[in-house]
């Protein structure tokens, strides 16, 4: 029982053992430097979360979202995020992280929010199902759950696939610690499930992948032609060049009780 609980409360990062040489590096994903670029995340999920929302981050990471998000919507922000070096990183931004795992128990002691954020975690997670139905006992009414999942219908993994190739990477839509895999149908299908109505889709343009500097003729173009090609390809073709899927949904017959 001692082994099992501490694997219950240690970083999911442990999944990436045996598929990326060495550990990964826990503060990896830093959002700093997209945080004005409408078609990127944070950009799309300040215009997705009303402004002066009470917005409950899980797996707030290192705080990079959480700090923009409540600088954009001027929100309230409570986060929780299960790494301990994460968390802490989150707290050093000014965030109300605290280090675990969103349980009942939490959602009793903080009260109800209106926008419950999954700012790329679902993918971690063995059961995101019953985390997401934990979730709508979040919510107060007019509550809406915002997720963003990596797309694996990505053009640089069909390419890969054709070849014959399923390469782990230490961040990214590969990243090795990874357990569940998204496309806009199965997204909208576990939603379904869990008993949340999508309103609302979007994509982000990905422009710093890992894909765009290694493969040519990426590779050879300066960041702006780059980027401008990759904005257009995503208007024409979302689901191929989109590099997270971003859903707003709400409950369906209106928020469980907690």
């Amino acid at each position: 029982m001692r082994g099992e609980a501490a694997v219950k409360h240690s970083s999911p990062d442990r999944h990436s053992h045996g598929f990326v040489a060495g550990t990964v590096d826990p503060l990896r994903y830093e959002y700093d430097d997209q945080a004005h670029d409408p078609d990127e995340i944070i950009g799309i999920l300040s215009r997705l979360i009303p402004p002066g929302s009470r917005v409950l981050d899980v797996g707030c990471g290192t705080g990079s979202v959480s700090v923009q998000v409540i600088a954009d919507g001027r929100a309230s922000l409570v986060g929780v995020e299960p790494d301990e070096t994460r968390a802490n990183a989150a707290r050093e931004r000014g965030v109300d992280a605290r280090t675990g795992f969103l349980t009942p128990e939490l959602i009793r002691e903080l009260g109800a929010f209106d926008v419950v954020l999954f700012a790329d975690v679902l993918e971690h997670l063995a059961d995101p199902l019953s985390l997401l139905e934990l979730a709508r006992t979040a919510l107060g009414p007019g509550g809406r759950v915002i997720a963003s999942v990596p797309n694996i219908a990505h053009w640089s993994v069909r390419t890969e696939l054709a070849r014959g190739k399923f390469v782990y990477r230490d961040w990214g839509i590969m990243d090795a610690t990874h357990l569940r895999w998204f496309t806009d149908a199965n997204l909208r299908l576990l939603f379904q499930s869990a008993g949340l109505a999508i309103e609302d889709r979007r994509v982000t343009a990905g422009i710093d992948l890992q894909c765009y500097s290694e493969r040519w003729p990426w590779r050879v173009m300066s960041r702006a032609t780059r980027m401008a090609l990759v904005r257009r390809a995503l208007k024409q073709f979302p689901l191929l060049f989109g590099c997270q899927l971003i859903v707003r949904s709400a409950p369906v017959g209106g928020a469980a009780q907690r």
